[in-house]
């Protein structure tokens, strides 16, 4: 199983795929808004997502899990 983390603390402002997505290596899969910027949170593997733990709005830290993905 591979995690979808954030790579910086901030609110997830889009959340792109839903749960059975297939995604690629380097698909946009979210979009973090940190310090006025946003900042694209992209898959660093191919595979199917299969959890998406946090919600738009909601405040992560650098780390959290955004998504689990097979």
């Amino acid at each position: 199983m591979a995690e979808i983390k954030a790579m910086m603390a901030g609110n997830v402002w889009k959340i792109i795929v839903q749960v059975g997505d297939e995604v690629t290596v380097g698909q946009q899969v979210a979009i973090l808004e940190s310090m006025k910027m946003e900042i694209s949170i992209e898959a660093a593997s191919s595979g199917t997502v299969t959890a998406i733990l946090k919600e738009e709005g909601e405040f992560v830290n650098e780390g959290d899990v955004l998504m689990e993905m097979t």
